[in-house]
């Protein structure tokens, strides 16, 4: 079983057009990841759209990743679905296929309690063997769940091993770690939040960020490990207008897309409703970039974009 731990970008799902993903693309971008020196990535999560693709898609993305991979780093699985049956389905599928791990929000429709959170967990988790990080994000699911349920489904449920915590409140994600000891793990699920998520003791980060920089989100991750937190937060300090501006756009997975492109990797459309940038917004991406050394906008401009 491999470690849980480090920063893992959670890839966009590349297409040609609305309809066809560049599954050629998708390979070529993960090897770009391996050779970035990742620990591992996420897919089928909410920057993959995971709520546009077909069942048949989401499998076929698991596949090809694992053939991709070949063991070399690890892969992680969004597995959600708004129906336990569902999300079961999703998760044996991923284990089957050769995954590491399951990433499982709880249903984001039907706006569980905690005790229907808690099932959906358990039972989840119970039909496989592999490890399941469970996600907390309120913002996308409707739903903060609370501590305690958090807790108690990482004591009773012996793979539920992680928990992606986005809800923004580092307070939460303190708390976790210290009351959840060696029951559950904290990954930072915000990208405005890694450094403060590894000071109270997060093990990892499930980053939008580390699509469009994978080196300097490793690096970051790298300098807290050594304890070398000045080179960490200049890091940071970076990183964070373009934190900013995936956390507070509502068009994460737009700029993320659009980024992979001006890098010369596989991006594309994202499937309706979602629109491109504004020119604005394209513009204010662009220059970011350019500040974080990955694009050069004059050769852009001279290939004509």
């Amino acid at each position: 079983m491999k470690q849980l731990e480090g920063v893992f970008p959670v890839l966009v799902t590349p297409m040609k057009n609305q309809t066809d993903i560049n599954w050629d693309g998708f390979r070529q971008n993960i090897e770009h990841f391996i050779e970035a020196g990742v620990t591992g990535i996420a897919i089928n999560g909410s920057t993959g759209e995971f709520v546009s693709l077909t069942k048949e898609e989401r499998f076929k993305a698991v596949e090809v990743a694992v053939d991709q991979i070949k063991g070399r780093i690890t892969l992680i699985v969004g597995t959600a679905a708004e129906t336990t049956a569902e999300a079961i389905v999703y998760t044996q599928q991923a284990e089957q296929a050769g995954a590491d791990a399951a990433l499982l929000i709880n249903s984001y429709y039907a706006h569980p309690k905690d005790d229907e959170i808690y099932v959906h967990f358990k039972s989840v988790a119970e039909s496989v063997s592999f490890p399941i990080m469970i996600y907390n994000n309120p913002f996308t699911s409707g739903v903060d769940i609370g501590l305690e349920t958090i807790l108690k489904v990482g004591r009773d449920v012996p793979n539920i091993t992680h928990i992606k915590e986005s809800s923004g409140n580092i307070g939460k994600a303190r708390d976790i770690v210290r009351q959840g000891q060696d029951n559950i793990k904290v990954f930072c699920g915000s990208e405005d939040l890694a450094i403060e998520s590894f000071l109270v003791g997060a093990v990892g980060w499930i980053s939008v960020s580390g699509n469009i920089v994978p080196e300097l989100v490793t690096k970051l991750y790298s300098q807290v490990q050594e304890g070398d937190l000045e080179a960490a937060w200049a890091i940071y300090d970076r990183l964070l207008p373009l934190c900013a501006f995936l956390e507070g756009s509502g068009k994460y997975v737009q700029i993320t897309k659009r980024a992979m492109e001006l890098k010369g990797w596989a991006g594309g459309p994202c499937r309706l409703p979602r629109l491109p940038l504004t020119e604005e917004e394209d513009a204010q991406l662009k220059a970011i970039m350019t500040n974080l050394d990955v694009l050069a906008i004059e050769q852009y401009e001279c290939k004509g974009g």
